[in-house]
C-alpha cells in the first residue's frame, strides 16, 4: 500500500511537470498554435489569393507579371521586417520621433526569440505581424497594374514599408500616438489604418502619378480570366480569419468574436454591392460580388474585435454600397486609372470602416464604446487618425515616388507595355 502510494506520487508529479513548465514559461500552446495557423493564413492571403484575385483581373500578356508583384513582397518584405522593420514597428522610441517611429533594440531580430509575449512567443508574435507587412505592400500593387518596371517596383517597396507602413504600425500597435495610450487613442482592431486606408491611399497616389495605360478607358480591357479571381476572393475571405481572428492573439472569446464578425461583414457587403449593382446595372454579377466580399472584409477590420455581430451585418452593407459607388460613379467621373480598384476597395472600405468602429465600438466586447453607446469622441478619434493616415499616406508616397523616379523612372516603354509585362519584365508568358 505504502509503495503505490508512492508511485501515485511520483506519476502525478511526472503528470505536473509540464503543467508547470508552460505556467512558468508563460506560454500556452494552444494560443500560440492558433496565431501560427493564423500567420498561415494571412500568408495564404497574398499568395495565392491576391495573387490569383489581381492575376485574373488583367489582361492575359499581363497575368504571371501581376501575380509576381504579390510574389515577391513574400521575399522582400520578409527579409526588411527581420533585419530593421520589425524594430522600428515594435521596438520602444526615443525622444519626440519615439511616438512616430520604434528605435533599433530589434534591429536583426535582437531580443526576438523563445521568451513570453502575452501568451505567445516573442518569435510568433513578430512572425504574425509580418504577414500584415507583406500583404499591405502587395495590396498596392492593383492600382498600378500593367505599367510599372519591376526594378523600380523594388525600390519602390522597400521605401514605402520603411517610411510608411513601419511607422504607421508603431503609431498605432507599437505605443505611438495613436494607441490606445496615445494623444489620438484610434481603435483599429486589425488593420483598417495600419493596413488598408495607408495602402489605398497610396494606390492612388500612384495611379495618379504613373497616368493612365495606353488605350484607357477607350480601349475595353476585360479580365482574363474570372475564374482565377473568384478563386482568389475566396481564399481571401478564408485568409481573412488569420487577419482578423488571430489578432486577438490568443485562441479565447475575443477571437471567436472577430471571427463571426469577420464572416457576417462580408456576406453583408455582397448583398449590399449584388444590390445596388443590380440596380443601377441591372444584373448582378460575380464579378461584383466576389468584389463586395473583398470591400466588407477590408471594412469590417478594424472594428472586428470592438464590435458586435449586428454592428458587423450594418458595416459591411454600408461598405458594399459605399464601395460600388466609389468605382462605378467616382472613378468613372474623374477618369483616374486604378486598374484593379485598390483605391476603391481598400481606402475607401477602410475609411468606413475605421470611421463605423467610433461609430459602433461596444464597451462589453473591445472596452471602448462608440458613438452608439455615448462616447461621441472615440468616433472623432477615429475619424482623426483616418484623416492623418490619408495625409500622411499620400504626401509620403508622393515624395517616394518622385525619388524612385528621378533614380531610374517608373513606367516601363510604349513597346514594353504594348508587348505586355510578361515578355518585357520577365521573359515568359502564360
Amino acid at each position: 500500500m505504502r509503495k503505490t502510494t508512492i508511485y501515485c506520487l511520483v506519476l502525478l508529479g511526472l503528470l505536473a511537470t509540464p503543467v508547470a513548465a508552460v505556467a512558468q514559461d508563460g506560454i500556452d500552446t494552444g494560443d500560440n498554435a492558433w496565431i501560427l495557423t493564423s500567420s498561415a493564413l494571412v500568408l495564404m492571403m497574398t499568395g495565392p489569393g491576391l495573387a490569383l484575385f489581381y492575376g485574373g483581373l488583367v489582361r492575359k500578356k499581363n497575368i504571371l507579371a501581376t501575380m509576381m508583384q504579390s510574389f515577391i513582397m513574400m521575399a522582400l518584405m520578409t527579409v526588411l521586417w527581420a533585419i530593421y522593420g520589425y524594430s522600428l514597428a515594435f521596438a520602444e522610441g526615443s525622444g519626440p520621433l519615439g511616438t512616430f517611429v520604434g528605435g533599433f533594440g530589434h534591429v536583426f531580430l535582437n531580443g526576438v526569440g523563445m521568451e513570453p509575449n502575452g501568451s505567445i512567443p516573442h518569435l510568433t508574435f513578430m512572425v504574425f505581424q509580418l504577414m500584415f507587412a507583406i500583404i499591405t505592400p502587395a495590396l498596392i500593387t492593383g492600382a498600378f497594374a500593367e505599367r510599372m518596371k519591376f526594378s523600380s517596383l523594388l525600390l519602390f517597396m522597400a521605401l514605402w514599408g520603411t517610411v510608411v507602413y513601419f511607422p504607421m504600425v508603431h503609431m498605432v500597435w507599437g505605443g505611438g500616438f495613436m494607441s490606445p495610450d496615445g494623444a489620438l487613442p484610434c481603435l483599429d482592431f486589425a488593420g483598417g489604418t495600419v493596413v488598408h486606408i495607408s495602402s489605398g491611399v497610396s494606390a492612388l497616389v500612384m495611379a495618379l502619378y504613373l497616368g493612365k495605360r495606353i488605350g484607357f478607358p477607350s480601349e475595353v480591357m476585360r479580365p482574363q480570366n474570372l475564374t482565377f479571381s473568384f478563386v482568389g476572393a475566396c481564399l481571401l475571405w478564408v485568409g481573412w480569419f488569420g487577419f482578423n481572428s488571430g489578432s486577438a492573439l490568443a485562441a479565447d472569446g475575443l477571437a471567436a468574436v472577430a471571427f463571426v464578425n469577420t464572416q457576417f461583414g462580408a456576406a453583408a457587403a455582397v448583398l449590399g454591392w449584388l444590390l445596388i449593382e443590380w440596380i443601377r446595372d441591372g444584373k448582378p454579377s460575380m464579378l461584383g460580388g466576389v468584389t463586395g466580399a473583398v470591400a466588407g472584409l477590408v471594412a469590417v477590420t478594424p472594428a472586428s474585435g470592438f464590435v458586435g455581430p449586428m454592428d458587423s451585418l450594418v458595416i459591411g452593407f454600408v461598405a458594399g454600397i459605399v464601395c460600388y459607388l466609389s468605382i462605378a460613379v467616382v472613378k468613372a467621373k474623374f477618369g483616374y486609372d486604378d486598374s484593379l480598384d485598390a483605391f476603391g476597395v481598400h481606402g475607401v472600405g477602410g475609411t468606413v470602416g475605421a470611421l463605423l468602429t467610433g461609430v459602433f465600438a461596444r464597451v462589453a466586447i473591445g472596452g471602448t464604446g462608440g458613438l452608439v453607446e455615448g462616447n461621441p469622441m472615440q468616433f472623432v478619434n477615429n475619424t482623426g487618425g483616418a484623416l492623418l493616415t490619408w495625409v500622411f499616406a499620400a504626401v509620403a508616397t508622393f515624395v517616394i515616388l518622385k525619388i524612385v523616379d528621378a533614380m531610374m523612372g517608373l513606367r516601363v516603354s510604349e513597346a514594353d507595355e504594348i508587348e505586355g509585362l510578361d515578355i518585357s519584365q520577365h521573359g515568359e508568358e502564360a
